[in-house]
């Protein structure tokens, strides 16, 4: 059995081994040194790879070949090629040339550029990306590739990821030198994404237009039951689910993706995938393959795969808790405490490093996670709140209240857990328990970031963290490469950063309104939502940090703010007019319908001439016509503001905040009445299945 594991886990992976294998030796090691250490690749070396990648790959069925890229829509993109070539002979031959495998030009006009380049001006290029490994699927050979503009500007997610990778090993390797490590080569930045999911079947969602078009429910009832028994939760799998989980498991294996982890989470029909942490890039690549594998083998089970972070008002919604930190090339751990933190000083640069950062630019932290379906998610007894802190746990935390009074001088331990059972094993008790409600948690040797939404690229939260950290880093570095007594520097500068920045550290709990009043006092910003996260991207501190890292320029920031608010006004308008269409053509005609069938029963039995009462049924006529009148009211209303809002001149971020406080509240306030119809009307005329039918019907 292990050795099928072995020889299943990436086998459709043009990965190291099959390098080694393939390539001449000293091609293998050119390639192999431009990977790890960033060289320039020579085009000669790239077309020996090319034509050994192009044997491989039709040895393996595949027929095509396309530049796989990440553009700004979050999603990924293709354009395939065929490996033909046609020959004067009338016949063909397979070809693949280095040019092919490290330079593409798919044009991608259409794509969001958030004004760097005119619809005209359409050239756009793709670049191998060699530090993450080809693979194979659907019989083509994928390249991960960077997209950018033919000015050179990043249009895609993969490129500030790379640029903020580099950036970040520059000043970890900085501090590390000062701590005596001269031989690490490159600092990685390393990530663990757990992926949450709802997964429903398919002809409920095909009687569902909202979820169709919008990836959520814009009507609907609580269901008698949702979670609040708590038997979802890790319970045992269904047989169906777990015939798609096993599907997905081997295909992710398959493209070298460690799956590691499933279990049914918190809300009726979701669950949750666990990644085995990868560099950041590699990491990104694969959360993007995994989600488009949930939602491919979902239907081949007749189910369909949510990723929305709340398709269902109620219950839970889904995130992806990205567990991060940073690694040496050699494999060391640099949040890695030991058994003795307070005497690691290494350690608790990098971890008042990582304080630092997240303090001090919080705003782009929060940024990094907004979109407009995490809206509805954060801050909502399910999910970190929208202010961001860090908890540490209360072994570090005690070093650092040691550190701020002058010096740490004990770490505390966990000791043992005594169960009261003699047949249990004695455990050691780690040194601090776990808190789910904080946005940034400290857990043993990474941090969780657990803001990111499940729709969501990793890339952003990725190279944002990556960044921040690295200016940490670097104001760190050139302190203390001034400091005549590197001891003593080091404790008066973690003494300076606890003092400054343990604003930020709490270790409560961060579903409460306590809270909330406390971040208040100490200054914490609490942005709500994404309109409001958005202006973080253009605020002078924030484009100072971009461009000193040569991560994002300003022209590169800028056109991401315009893409974010385009992105939010395009989701709402999509929402309203969805809601519009079921409101008009399902909703209203089934009410219609039944208020007539009461009317007949009405008169009916009033015909009869039979001294029968028929309070009930007028009652129920009554209280049904009112709320169809109100429900007309507030659709008209929605209407309304839609119409203005398409009449608003371009001022994008005005048009967004009046979709935000305008439409979306004639939205919620429209969904409020038609669930009140929902709860009334006969159940065989209702046009829509309800949270009943689809959540615990899969």
């Amino acid at each position: 059995m292990e050795s099928k594991f072995r020889e299943a886990f990436g086998k459709n992976v043009f990965n190291d081994s099959v390098m080694r294998e393939r390539l001449p030796e000293a091609t293998y090691k050119v390639l192999k040194k431009t990977i790890e250490e960033g060289i320039p690749l020579d085009p000669s070396v790239a077309e020996v790879v090319a034509n050994a990648m192009k044997d491989w790959a039709i040895e393996k069925g595949a027929t095509h070949f396309a530049h796989w890229f990440q553009p700004l829509t979050g999603a990924t993109a293709e354009k395939r090629n065929s490996f033909i070539s046609p020959t004067q002979e009338g016949k063909v031959i397979a070809e693949f040339s280095g040019k092919e495998l490290i330079k593409g030009e798919p044009d991608a006009s259409s794509f969001p550029s958030g004004g760097l380049r005119s619809t005209f001006e359409a050239r756009g290029y793709t670049a191998w990306d060699c530090t993450s490994p080809a693979f194979i699927m659907d019989n083509t050979l994928y390249i991960p590739t960077a997209f950018f503009s033919y000015t050179g500007e990043a249009l895609d997610l993969k490129i500030p990821l790379l640029r903020s990778m580099e950036a970040l090993s520059k000043q970890a390797l900085r501090v590390l030198r000062l701590f005596g490590n001269n031989t690490a080569k490159k600092v990685v930045s390393t990530v663990g994404p757990e992926q949450e999911y709802f997964l429903i079947d398919k002809k409920m969602y095909e009687k569902r237009k909202d979820l169709i078009l919008t990836g959520r429910t814009l009507f609907g009832a609580r269901s008698p039951k949702g979670q609040e028994m708590e038997d979802h939760y890790f319970a045992s799998i269904k047989e169906r689910i777990s015939a798609f989980m096993k599907e997905l498991d081997e295909e992710l294996w398959k493209l070298g993706i460690p799956a590691k982890t499933k279990h049914n989470e918190v809300a009726p029909s979701q669950y949750e995938l666990a990644i085995v942490y990868n560099t950041a890039n590699i990491a990104a690549d694969h959360n993007q393959l995994t989600m488009e594998l949930m939602k491919k083998i979902a239907l081949r089970h007749g189910l369909v795969c949510l990723l929305h972070e709340k398709p269902f008002t109620g219950i839970n919604g889904s995130g992806k808790h990205i567990n991060w930190s940073m690694s040496t090339d050699d494999g060391q751990n640099l949040l890695e405490p030991g058994h003795t933190p307070h005497e690691n000083a290494q350690f608790l640069v990098f971890l008042c490093a990582v304080i630092k950062a997240i303090d001090e630019y919080a705003d782009l932290v929060r940024v990094s996670i907004a979109n407009p379906g995490n809206d509805h998610r954060l801050g909502a007894n399910e999910a970190p709140p929208a202010i961001v802190s860090i908890f540490l746990g209360e072994q570090l935390t005690d070093i650092l209240e040691q550190i701020e009074k002058g010096a740490a001088t004990s770490s505390k331990n966990g000791g043992v857990l005594k169960i009261g059972v003699s047949t249990l094993p004695a455990l050691w008790k780690d040194t601090t328990d776990r808190n789910r409600t904080s946005p940034f948690a400290f857990t043993g040797n990474k941090f969780e970031f657990r803001m990111v939404g499940s729709s969501s690229s990793i890339a952003t939260a990725c190279f944002v963290l990556n960044t921040i950290v690295a200016e940490s880093l670097s104001q760190i570095a050139d302190r203390l490469e001034k400091a005549s007594n590197l001891d003593e520097e080091v404790q008066a500068l973690l003494q300076e950063i606890v003092k400054r920045h343990k604003k930020i550290i709490f270790n409560g709990d961060g579903y409460s309104e306590e809270w909330v009043k406390e971040a208040e006092k100490r200054g914490l910003p609490n942005i709500k939502n994404t309109v409001e996260a958005i202006p973080a991207l253009i605020r002078e501190k924030n484009i100072r940090l971009m461009e000193k890292h040569g991560v994002l320029n300003r022209r590169e920031l800028e056109s991401r703010y315009n893409i974010m608010l385009e992105n939010y006004i395009k989701t709402i308008n999509i929402e309203a007019l969805t809601m519009i269409d079921i409101a008009m053509r399902q909703i209203i005609p089934a009410t219609i319908d039944y208020t007539a069938k009461i009317s007949e029963s009405i008169n009916s039995i009033k015909s009869t001439g039979l001294k029968i009462t028929t309070t009930a049924q007028t009652e129920l006529l009554e209280e049904i016509s009112t709320l169809l009148e109100e429900f007309k009211k507030k659709l008209d209303e929605l209407e309304t503001s839609l119409n203005e809002a398409s009449n608003m001149e371009e001022d994008l971020y005005a048009k967004a905040s009046y979709y935000r406080d305008v439409v979306f509240s004639k939205m919620s306030a429209l969904r409020e009445t038609g669930d009140k119809l929902e709860k009334i009307v006969d159940a065989k005329l209702w046009p829509l299945p309800t949270y009943t039918d689809i959540l615990f019907l899969v």
